[in-house]
């Protein structure tokens, strides 16, 4: 486990390797997409991911918490006991410990997720809790809780502090870490979003929250057509633009809209919530289905 400004990875792996996605209140049912976990077992033994891990933990512990603290609002039973609500809802809902939770001051609709092994913290925009319902709130901070449910924390910690070290002479020795983290977060992000329907319960609340990302303006939420909206992906995937994917943190949102469609159509999903209709499709099923939507080449 972590000790003090320094991380024993394969302490760290061994731990994950005995902790693996699905516990909690889905034990056995395994609602993560299999690409996320068999990229993640590959990093265990890539070396720049090593180094990349454990230099994100020396700075998490050194500046982050102290940073969040001084320029973000904690969030707890008497401040923003909404959100706290929320947090604690879904942190239930996964079978895992609440999160420590900040409002950022940022106008960009966005969450994040990022800490270490024994402090996990989830940051949301407050532009979220402006334009978001509970239960969309609900899918997003649901999506930020599957990232600590699904042991992603110490790799998102890496990426952000790749990113921030962009241009400095330790990126070109990383560089193949952050590319490699990079197309394993377009694959985590799947599973995150199957975690956020699991919190909130509700399709339609979880594709909105997502078309609210692409949108932006409260004036147009309610004109949008959502399955125009989807039929953009038909229009994106031959085009030459497709490519520019592969630069990108998180699937483009139509190819979300999709998949998570694909897993509300699961049996373990329906299960999940006591739908009446029986059966539904095997996450075997539903991963191939998604594959080839978020695939790029």
């Amino acid at each position: 486990m972590a000790e003090t400004g320094q991380l024993d990875f394969g302490s760290f792996v061994t731990a994950r390797q005995l902790a693996l996605p699905g516990e909690g209140k889905d034990s056995g049912l395994g609602y993560a997409y299999a690409s996320d976990k068999s990229t993640r077992r590959v990093f265990e033994t890539v070396k720049p991911i090593e180094v990349a891990v454990r230099a994100a933990v020396r700075l998490f512990e050194a500046y982050g918490r102290s940073q969040l603290l001084g320029s973000a609002v904690k969030v707890g039973p008497r401040q923003f006991p909404r959100v706290h609500h929320l947090a604690t809802t879904c942190a239930t809902e996964l079978g895992i410990s609440p999160p420590t939770v900040y409002i950022v001051n940022s106008p960009v609709m966005n969450a994040a997720t990022f800490g270490t092994n024994e402090e996990s913290v989830i940051m949301i925009h407050s532009a979220l809790v402006d334009h978001f319902s509970d239960q969309e709130l609900l899918s997003v901070i649901g999506h930020e809780c599957g990232h600590i449910h699904n042991n992603h924390v110490i790799y998102l910690t890496a990426l952000h502090y790749l990113r921030m070290m962009a241009g400095a002479l330790i990126s070109y020795a990383l560089g193949p870490a952050e590319m490699a983290l990079m197309s394993w977060l377009r694959r985590a992000e799947i599973t995150c979003d199957r975690a956020g329907l699991l919190c909130c319960k509700d399709l339609d609340a979880s594709t909105r929250a997502l078309t609210k990302l692409a949108l932006g303006s409260s004036k147009l939420y309610d004109q949008l057509n959502l399955e125009a909206f989807v039929e953009q992906y038909e229009e994106m995937k031959e085009g030459i633009g497709r490519y520019a994917e592969v630069r990108a943190s998180h699937p483009f949102l139509p190819k979300r809209v999709i998949a998570l469609r694909y897993f509300a159509e699961s049996e373990l999903y329906k299960r999940h919530v006591a739908l009446p209709s029986a059966g539904g499709l095997t996450m075997e099923q539903v991963d191939a289905k998604v594959f080839e939507v978020i695939k790029i080449f």
